[in-house]
C-alpha cells in the first residue's frame, strides 16, 4: 500500500485548560470518524476517564469532549501532517510537527503537558523548549498496539491526576 498524506485534527483546547495530552497523528479509524481515539481497541477513553473520574468510554463523542472541557484537559497531535501507510506510529515519515510553543503561550493555567507515546514524545519535545511551571510527561501508547498491558498503563497515565488537582 503507498503512503498517503494524512492530517492531524483542530485542538480541543480553551484557555483554562490545565492538561494538554498530546497524541502523534489520528489513525485510520479516527480520520474516517473525524473524532479522536476512535478505534474501539484503543484504551484513551478507559485511561483518561480513570483520571477525570468519568466514564467517557460509555458516553457519545461529543459528550466525551464536553467532560474534558468540564475537567480543563485538552487534545491535540504533535504532528500537523505526515505520510503513513497504516496507522502505525512507526509507519510515519516525511512529518510535519505543529507549533506547539503558540498554542502553549495561549494557555495561561496549563500545569502538565503528557505525550500519549514514544513518537508523540519524540516529535513533540522537540517543539517545545524548557516551559516554567509545566511538567512534561511521557505516557505508554494507549493504542492496542502497545501490548504493556492495561494495569501498567493506567499506573502510569494516573500521574496526570497531578495537573488537576493543583
Amino acid at each position: 500500500m503507498p503512503a498517503v498524506r494524512h492530517a492531524s485534527f483542530a485542538p480541543h483546547v480553551y484557555p483554562d485548560t490545565r492538561l494538554l495530552i498530546l497524541g502523534s497523528l489520528p489513525g485510520a479509524r479516527s480520520l474516517a470518524e473525524q473524532r479522536y481515539y476512535a478505534h474501539p481497541t484503543n484504551q484513551f477513553w478507559q485511561l483518561v476517564g480513570e483520571v477525570i473520574d468519568r466514564p467517557l468510554a460509555g458516553m457519545d463523542y461529543d459528550d466525551r469532549l464536553a467532560a474534558l472541557r468540564e475537567a480543563k484537559v485538552g487534545l491535540w497531535d504533535v504532528i500537523r501532517s505526515a505520510e503513513r501507510r497504516s496507522s502505525s506510529d512507526s509507519e510515519i515519515r516525511e512529518v510535519e510537527a505543529q507549533d506547539l510553543a503558540a498554542l502553549v503561550a495561549e494557555l495561561p493555567d496549563l500545569r502538565m503537558i503528557a505525550f500519549n507515546g514514544g513518537k508523540a514524545a519524540a516529535v513533540g519535545r522537540r517543539q517545545l523548549p524548557g516551559l516554567e511551571g509545566v511538567e512534561i510527561v511521557d505516557l505508554p501508547s494507549s493504542s492496542a498496539a502497545n501490548t504493556g498491558g492495561y494495569a501498567g498503563k493506567l499506573e502510569r497515565w494516573l500521574v496526570l491526576c497531578l495537573a488537576l488537582s493543583r
